[in-house]
């Protein structure tokens, strides 16, 4: 018999036969999520009666000191400039100078008497509302580390972020907007985006970026030449992922990527109206020092008033990055302290505090948990001449409304200021807690991963009860 060739398919042909394999992979591509979007979240009821309803985290990336802000130590006024009389362990870089005392004075306010130093005086004038933790530890002392710890209570990348996990819980009250959003004040702490991630939960609880300018999101903005024709788009969109949902064997990944497309649609909607403050009033404005001579005032200022206008709209978990102030490394003073922790203290004490007042004024703190925290804190001896070290053993973070206890403080550290001594606080409990507070019993939101129940605080945390009214 004799051997015929092959008959091979043109181009045309070739493409026309595969056309629908490559569609499928670019299709499988979107469906990374790997259960649909739930408005009501993975948690058919609570636990228990929740204190807070939503989560704002002020997060002060690179570590605010905590004897210059909320834990005032005498001791380092009268040893200022003497070696350090106790034995401390190996900091960030070893370089372990002489004692040095706060260039900031520090004084009793509110009924409750709590102590904020001059560095602050406008987060002070809501002492009565704050409860300070003094004994809040981290387990590691390097930026990138400590900063997914807090993040996600892990000390390294690839893990969900506290916003996804409590998103993913939770759910959202808003079908316009994501149920987690991070407000860009300008730095992405060490550790990138994974700060953020939804890692191993579906992909529709990772934290969306958005910052304040004329285009908040990228690639938000319609581009087709009218609303009806992307309407018109989007019905045959709507035609073609349903055709394919009756076909797949992942479901919910299909259903998971239709809504957010759906979602990405009513944004276009949303976030205009959202980032209009015509209808905010002249006295809000100055409140939140919107007409601060500071430019970076102004900036943070927009930032947390966006926070509050999106709770207003049902966001559940809002976190807000520091403003990038020139000359500075976030709060991350090594050498220089007194005029770097001024003006960034001078971005963001003002619209922090008038954060507080006015979600009081609206009746919104009560079930507003408001987070205001970095990620570890700062030695009480020197590095250098005038700078201060990485300092995780022990450092001052606080919180407001969302059922905790207004004008209180917890734990305490030794007499310099180095390590917690009384009433410890892990990363751990502190996730615990917030959990707690929303209504979750941590140990019971968990998620399915690599044959284990994961949860924010791993086999650990237990809730700090002290601090709840």
């Amino acid at each position: 018999m004799p051997i015929t060739k092959p008959i091979l398919p043109t181009r045309r042909e070739m493409l026309a036969h595969c056309a629908n394999g490559f569609g499928a992979l670019a299709f499988t591509g979107l469906f990374s999520g790997r259960t649909a979007p739930s408005h009501h979240g993975a948690l058919q009821a609570l636990h228990h009666r929740p204190r807070a309803r939503r989560v704002i985290f002020l997060y002060m990336d690179g570590g605010p000191s905590q004897v210059d802000t909320f834990d005032p130590k005498p001791r380092l006024d009268r040893e200022h400039g003497s070696p350090i009389k106790m034995k401390v362990p190996k900091t960030q870089f070893d370089n372990v100078g002489d004692v040095l005392k706060s260039p900031w004075k520090f004084h009793e306010h509110g009924e409750s008497g709590i102590p904020v130093s001059d560095l602050l005086p406008h987060i002070a004038s809501c002492a009565d509302d704050l409860c300070v933790i003094r004994s809040m530890t981290s387990e590691f002392s390097e930026h990138t580390n400590a900063n997914y710890f807090l993040h996600t209570g892990e000390g390294q990348q690839g893990w969900p972020s506290m916003g996804s996990w409590i998103t993913y819980g939770l759910g959202t009250e808003s079908d316009k907007l994501p149920g987690f959003l991070v407000l860009n004040g300008g730095l992405i702490p060490p550790g990138g985006f994974d700060c953020f991630h939804s890692s191993f939960l579906p992909a529709t609880f990772q934290g969306s970026i958005l910052k304040s300018g004329k285009e908040p999101i990228a690639n938000l903005a319609r581009t087709e030449a009218t609303p009806e024709l992307q309407q018109e788009k989007l019905s045959l969109l709507r035609q073609l992922d349903g055709e394919a949902l009756k076909l797949s064997d992942t479901d919910r990944s299909v259903e998971a990527a239709i809504a957010n497309y759906e979602l990405a649609f009513r944004m276009q909607r949303a976030v205009p109206d959202l980032m209009d403050m015509r209808g905010e009033s002249e006295a809000t404005r100055q409140l939140y020092g919107l007409d601060a001579k500071f430019e970076h005032t102004r900036n943070y200022g927009t930032l947390c008033l966006l926070a509050r206008r999106l709770i207003e709209r049902g966001v559940r978990f809002i976190e807000v990055t520091c403003p990038k102030v020139g000359g500075n490394d976030r709060w991350d003073q090594h050498s220089n302290l007194e005029k770097g922790h001024q003006t960034n203290a001078l971005a963001v004490d003002q619209p922090v505090a008038a954060l507080l007042k006015d979600l009081k004024a609206r009746g919104l703190l009560d079930d507003t948990l408001v987070l205001w925290a970095g990620e570890f804190g700062r030695t009480p001896m020197a590095q250098g001449k005038n700078g201060r070290d990485h300092n995780p053993h022990g450092f001052s973070i606080w919180m407001a409304g969302g059922g905790v206890k207004p004008g209180h403080i917890h734990g305490a550290t030794d007499e310099y200021g180095y390590f917690a001594v009384e009433n410890k606080v892990t990363m751990h409990d502190l996730h615990a807690t917030i959990l707690h507070l929303l209504g979750i019993e941590h140990t019971k939101l968990t998620y399915r991963f690599s044959g284990r129940d994961m949860r924010l605080t791993g086999v650990k945390g237990e809730v700090v009860h002290d601090i709840i009214a």
